[in-house]
């Protein structure tokens, strides 16, 4: 796996309907999906919240090698959180693993958390694929406006949160180029056994930590030549503004949301 090819804070264009919603609402919306994710129980509410998700990334026309770089990004913890599953959610018992046994329940439970997973990282892929990372941050300190009445600075608040977003595919670059380096000067920074794996992450944290430094310097440095004084005051080269379309979004995750809760509390066996 090539950790460049990374889909994490990346923005597909395009002009679809969900290019072309207003990203306060499609953040709106997205907390809304993840909030409902984590209380509907039942195979049968998560498969309907699957079935509308992929409506939406159909609607989108985002691609599903995009959608399977977010989900490669953390195929580990998928697969960390279905294994000890197996083990530590008792019940029937299918087979023996050595003195160990794997449970049926275990089966059911770890499958249900890992497509759970796998559709939050996706519902979250949706949001950046779509939004430009100006656009993002202009709905997030419209959002978070109101802490500004307890002094809180919204709009800063805001930019971190997307500069962070956006860093992430530029640091993988750059862990992905340190390991090559590092490689080619004989370096060996991959191992069996957990402190063979330490001395070899060595090689790559202590540069990357200076490329980082290096990166937050040099963003801050272009700030500074712009003369940015912080969001107070800022005015928006392109104004957001509600449209028919977010009324049709808002409906739509409303009904799905409301028929994925109703599935799960009446359906939960399925």
């Amino acid at each position: 796996m090539q950790i460049s090819n990374l889909g994490v804070g990346q923005f597909y264009p395009g002009d679809s309907f969900f290019h072309r919603v207003d990203p306060r609402s499609k953040i709106v919306t997205a907390c809304a999906y993840v909030i409902v994710l984590f209380l509907v129980d039942g195979f049968g509410a998560l498969a309907l919240m699957a079935a509308g998700l992929a409506a939406g990334i159909a609607m989108a026309g985002i691609p599903l090698a995009w959608l399977w770089r977010s989900v490669k990004a953390v195929l580990v913890l998928i697969a960390f959180t279905y294994f000890f599953q197996l083990f530590l959610t008792g019940g029937e018992v299918l087979w023996q693993l050595g003195p160990v046994p794997v449970y049926r329940e275990g089966v059911i439970h770890g499958s249900f958390l890992a497509a759970r997973l796998i559709l939050l990282v996706l519902s979250g892929s949706i949001l950046t694929f779509t939004t430009p990372p100006v656009l993002l941050t202009d709905a997030l300190g419209r959002l978070m406006s109101p802490l500004e009445k307890i002094g809180i600075p919204a709009y800063d608040l805001a930019l971190m949160m997307t500069i962070a977003l956006r860093f992430i595919p530029t640091l993988v670059m750059d862990v992905d180029r340190i390991i090559k380096a590092q490689k080619a000067r004989g370096a060996v920074t991959a191992g069996r056994g957990l402190v063979a794996r330490a001395r070899g992450i060595m090689p790559v944290l202590i540069p990357l930590f200076v490329v980082s430094f290096r990166h937050a310097d040099a963003l801050a440095v272009a700030m500074e030549s712009r003369c940015w004084r912080g969001g107070r005051g800022r005015t928006a080269r392109r104004r957001l503004a509600f449209s028919e379309r977010d009324a049709w979004l808002g409906l739509a995750v409303s009904a799905l949301l409301l028929s994925s809760i109703l599935v799960g509390r009446f359906w939960q066996g399925f």
